[in-house]
């Protein structure tokens, strides 16, 4: 069983990034800036928002985080997102998710500009990734594919299952895969919670994509032996054990699964921070078609 180490491989694709950034101050070109907007303090979106700021600083990218507070709404949310269509210094931007309840997340996704939108996540890059048109790609399923090209995973007519359909993780990994690339050529089974026996088709599966966000839920039995894993999910679990008092834990119950997978990423350290090297790929992407 080799172990995919996203952290690693994250790190890595920050160094070319840096270099790249390098090779450009060298010749006056401009320095790639990326911006984010977080409402609120929830914990986990200001410890993720942090991370991206500080990745910026490690490969010499520009950074700005405007932070709003909770009873922001949603048309002052939108002048700050108009601002920053605006801003021709601004290469990218991401507005970091969930959004309080009061807020139009769709609505919000809609306003940014598709060429400053390095998640992804407009209808406009949606739509060009399904025709295979260059755009901006989703950052966690660039990850993967990523991943996937970098460990000499093929993909090409293998059965791939993907267990999840958010727009964010799960349908666009689903088109990425079948598409004709490099890793791609696939056969994809898109399931998610009314898959009638899920079992079935995660035994006959070559690769599987676990993206539902429950903790631990793809087990040993579901698997055949050689299967590739890779995890997205990522939940905190009570545990007295540990000194926070949690641990963290993937959809996949790693400890049967891996006795049986020819390769799988872990959590944490798997496909989590290649999302944000990938965020950075993307803001570099949109410098570079200036």
């Amino acid at each position: 069983m080799i172990l995919i180490d996203g952290k690693a491989t994250s790190e890595q694709i920050k160094k070319e990034i840096a270099q790249e950034v390098l090779l450009r101050k060298e010749k006056g070109l401009k320095i790639p800036h990326l911006a984010a907007i977080i409402i609120g303090n929830d914990g986990a979106s200001m410890t993720y928002v942090n991370s991206k700021v500080k990745s910026c600083m490690q490969v010499g990218f520009n950074s700005t985080l405007i932070e709003l507070p909770e009873n922001t709404t949603e048309e002052q949310l939108l002048h700050e997102i108009n601002i920053l269509n605006l801003d021709k210094d601004i290469d990218g931007f991401i507005v970091q998710l969930p959004l309080p309840h009061h807020i139009d997340e769709q609505k919000i996704i809609m306003a940014i500009d598709p060429l400053k939108d390095v998640d992804g996540f407009h209808p406009v890059n949606v739509g060009k990734m399904t025709l295979e048109l260059p755009t901006l790609l989703p950052a966690t399923p660039y990850g993967i594919m990523e991943l996937l090209e970098r460990y000499q995973i093929s993909t090409s007519g293998k059965n791939i299952v993907v267990i999840g359909r958010s727009h964010i993780v799960g349908r666009p990994m689903s088109i990425l895969l079948s598409q004709k690339r490099k890793t791609g050529d696939a056969t994809v089974i898109l399931t998610h919670s009314r898959t009638q026996n899920l079992i079935d088709y995660t035994q006959k599966a070559d690769i599987i994509i676990a993206a539902l966000g429950k903790a631990e839920f793809l087990t040993g039995e579901m698997v055949k032996q050689g299967v590739v894993i890779i995890d997205v999910g990522i939940t905190r679990i009570e545990d007295n054990s540990k000194k926070q008092g949690y641990r963290l834990a993937g959809d996949v119950h790693f400890e049967s699964v891996s006795k049986k997978a020819s390769y799988i990423t872990p959590v944490p350290g798997g496909v989590g921070p290649m999302t944000i090297a990938m965020l950075l790929k993307n803001t570099l992407n949109t410098c570079l078609m200036k």
